[in-house]
């Protein structure tokens, strides 16, 4: 049976995880207007972030992308990683284990 669930019910903040099983790891991340996360990596997986609302800067390593709702951006967590809501934003982030192939 899929495990099933609404992001609108999820009340941890800034982050809550979605599912009891993390493999992926997938997260809802919730920030305020002006808010950020401070710089970060998540060495081992491969990410997706899907801002399903509101307007971000994600800064990269050294690098800076604004990213608006609907938008979504695919990356190596071996790097910096900061994302700052320019408007109240709600991301899905989904964290795949990086493979040998």
């Amino acid at each position: 049976m899929p495990a099933i669930t609404s992001v609108d019910e999820l009340e941890t903040t800034p982050h809550a995880e979605v599912f009891d099983e993390r493999n992926p790891r997938t997260v809802r991340l919730r920030l305020k207007a002006d808010d950020s996360v401070p710089a970060h990596r998540h060495p081992e997986s491969n990410v997706v972030l899907h801002l399903l609302e509101g307007e971000v800067e994600l800064t990269l390593g050294d690098e800076i992308y604004t990213l608006e709702s609907g938008d979504i951006a695919q990356f190596d967590g071996d790097q910096d990683i900061s994302p700052h809501a320019i408007d109240e934003s709600t991301a899905l982030l989904v964290f795949a284990p990086k493979t040998d192939s």
